[in-house]
């Protein structure tokens, strides 16, 4: 039986303006542990959390922040498997820093862990995105609920399609929906900057992250805040500081 036939509806219900993207296991992550890791940030931001993705926004999305458009985030998981270097990255990092809708630097919000692969295809890892989302409910993935593709097009430039290795898009509604090949597994809104470029990355221990998964499911909102502020610091910091202890 195919995904589209298993749907007992479509989300036909959506605003015409929305955000799409495709989610799966990421930065050693898988994606249940993921979605646990944002569903603290959202405790701990009081509904906020930051979504890390890969590529840039569309050039209008700005603009859309700073008038309040909204914007609805529509999460569906991959068809494919993740890739060897999503599973089993050989380095990682954090991301410490944002730029806003008006182009200034600011540190992430406290509660906010992004993270990625440290090195990609073309060497070290230069640039990386997040869209920040705001939800009243707890996030889980749900099934059952199509998400059409083909009903939209890209905002901005000739309008296309969604592309194939396009992972996230700025989308407008151009068809009614139907039931689609994906699902909306995951919905949100845009806050704050909507869409970012990251800054300011430091190492992460491969090895942090059994430490990520465990907190994101027993911390204190405190304790996961206290966490991600130990983590921004980098190893290299940490090391430093250890060793001046030893020696003190």
């Amino acid at each position: 039986m195919s995904l589209a036939a298993k749907h007992h509806s479509a989300l036909d219900d959506m605003q015409d303006l929305i955000c799409w993207t495709r989610m799966q296991s990421e930065a050693g992550q898988g994606l249940a542990d993921i979605v646990a890791r944002k569903e603290m940030e959202r405790r701990a931001g009081n509904g906020v959390f930051l979504w890390g993705v890969g590529n840039a926004p569309a050039v209008s999305t700005s603009a859309y922040a700073r008038l309040r458009v909204p914007v609805k985030v529509v999460f569906s998981i991959m068809k494919g498997r993740p890739r060897v270097a999503d599973v089993a990255p050989s380095s990682l990092l954090v991301w410490r820093r944002y730029l806003d809708m008006y182009g200034v630097e600011r540190e992430l919000p406290p509660q906010a862990l992004v993270t990625s692969r440290g090195v990609t295809e073309g060497g070290e890892k230069k640039r990386h995105y997040a869209l920040m989302c705001r939800s009243a409910t707890p996030l889980r993935i749900e099934h059952g609920v199509g998400f059409d593709p083909t009903a939209y097009r890209n905002v901005g430039g000739n309008a296309g399609p969604v592309g194939a290795s396009q992972v996230t898009a700025l989308l407008q509604r151009v068809a009614p929906a139907t039931s689609g090949d994906y699902e909306a597994n995951l919905t949100a809104e845009l806050t704050c900057s909507y869409w970012v470029r990251l800054t300011d990355p430091v190492a992460l221990w491969t090895g942090e992250i059994a430490r990520v998964e465990q907190s994101a499911r027993v911390a204190t909102t405190n304790e996961w805040i206290r966490m991600v502020a130990d983590l921004r610091r980098g190893a290299c910091e940490i090391e430093r500081q250890a060793l001046q202890q030893s020696f003190i």
